[in-house]
């Protein structure tokens, strides 16, 4: 048995916003607020950086509806960063700084919402406080629509995103389809490593309209290949309709999105983008045709309109569990799904893994799952993405306009 516990606690959100993180915020405040030996719940002002800067929300003075309407509110409503820790035993300066904020506020219970990076800072904080004995519970709770994050069966935040790729694809497949003229278009979808995004598109396919070509970056992209892929269907119909992932690369690593040397993110991540446009003026010098780009951008990751239901309880569920995990003496640990499709039933449970086995690891889409061209997923990827975008969730609407939440935000002193 576990010894009790009896402290504060932070919840911090890092990394790209989903339409769904804050339902993981809601779940591990509302599990905060209700839980026997938390003594007070702190959302964490950008992540890591509102713990460094001593700037925390005290969660207990929100009013509880508008806690409630986190649930449906898109982004990241703590605020995010991509703040990169250095190894402590390099420089511990920031654990140092985080040790004495814990000490300040008797935080005894630390959880961070967010991807790969997200859980290395967790896994960092948690050794640290290990090593220098200071008594504090730390729990990774997942969070990426890129859905890379090893050992879990998905990521909250994916399948709203792939929802809103599917639905959008549809959308644009049927607007390509209204003049009676040759077109090609060219859609570029998230993703700088691993295709799941991209692999939506197809979900829209599957169900009568979609892109005629997928490409994600598990495979390396041939440009000849690709120029025969086109026209062979271009040939056929006179219109081509085509999803790439930002983060296609040749067979010697380089991107082929123009801009992939033009910035970094906070941990040095090529910041991608212009694939979309660069692919079309190729087709276009090609093929005669008129060619159309389009970059979701943005609009994927947070289109709470277009939000899975099944997402976004799961989200809360996450978060929930986490918090009520810790109590319980749990450390160190990420909560992760586990899922089983048998029968066409989709059941999904929570389990805990060592954030240090999930730290730094990138999930990709199986080989098997990408059709041996190289230029489209199979069934076996619409059976894994089908359940997961289930259900409308209830939307909270004012004036007919989505109605967020509108926190106090007051600050701890």
């Amino acid at each position: 048995m576990e010894k009790v516990l009896k402290g504060a606690c932070i919840i911090g959100q890092s990394g790209g916003p989903t339409a769904v993180i804050n339902a993981s915020a809601y779940g591990a405040i509302r599990a905060g607020l209700d839980s026997d030996v938390i003594t007070k719940v702190y959302g964490a002002a950008h992540g890591i950086r509102g713990v460094l800067d001593d700037v925390l929300y005290i969660m207990d003075e929100e009013d509880p509806a508008e806690l409630k309407l986190l649930r449906n509110t898109p982004s990241s409503e703590l605020g995010s960063c991509r703040y990169k820790m250095k190894d402590p035993d390099v420089d511990d300066t920031d654990y140092k700084r985080i040790l004495e904020i814990f000490r300040k506020y008797d935080v005894r219970y630390f959880f961070y919402n967010g991807g790969n990076d997200s859980m290395d800072t967790c896994n960092k904080i948690s050794k640290y406080m290990q090593r220098v004995g200071y008594d504090c519970r730390v729990m990774g709770i997942p969070k990426t629509i890129d859905n890379d994050l090893f050992g879990t069966d998905h990521c909250p935040g994916y399948a709203s995103a792939a929802k809103y790729i599917a639905t959008s694809c549809m959308e644009v497949a049927k607007d390509a389809t209204v003049y009676d003229n040759s077109q090609i278009t060219v859609m570029e979808i998230m993703g700088r490593h691993a295709g799941w995004l991209a692999a939506a598109a197809s979900l829209a396919t599957h169900f009568g309209a979609g892109p005629d070509l997928v490409y994600l970056p598990e495979v390396d992209f041939d440009l000849d290949k690709f120029y025969a892929d086109v026209e062979k269907i271009y040939n056929e119909k006179k219109k081509v309709f085509i999803a790439v992932s930002e983060g296609i690369h040749y067979a010697d690593g380089r991107f082929v999105s123009e801009a992939e040397t033009s910035a970094t993110d906070g941990f040095g991540h090529a910041q991608l983008g212009g694939l979309a446009v660069k692919l079309s003026e190729a087709l276009k010098q090609r093929t005669g045709a008129k060619v159309r780009a389009i970059e979701l951008s943005l609009l994927q990751r947070c289109g709470a309109h277009l939000a899975s239901k099944t997402d976004l309880e799961e989200a809360e569920l996450a978060g929930r569990t986490a918090v009520e995990a810790a109590a319980a003496g749990d450390t160190d640990k990420m909560v992760a799904f586990k899922c089983s499709r048998e029968g066409g039933k989709y059941t999904c449970e929570t389990e805990l893994l060592p954030l240090e086995k999930v730290a730094n690891f990138e999930k990709k889409v199986p080989l098997e799952w990408i059709t041996p061209e190289g230029n489209n997923v199979t069934a076996d990827f619409v059976d894994y993405a089908l359940p997961l975008i289930q259900g409308q969730p209830e939307l909270p609407l004012e004036h007919s306009l989505p109605r967020y939440a509108r926190l106090r935000k007051v600050t701890a002193k």
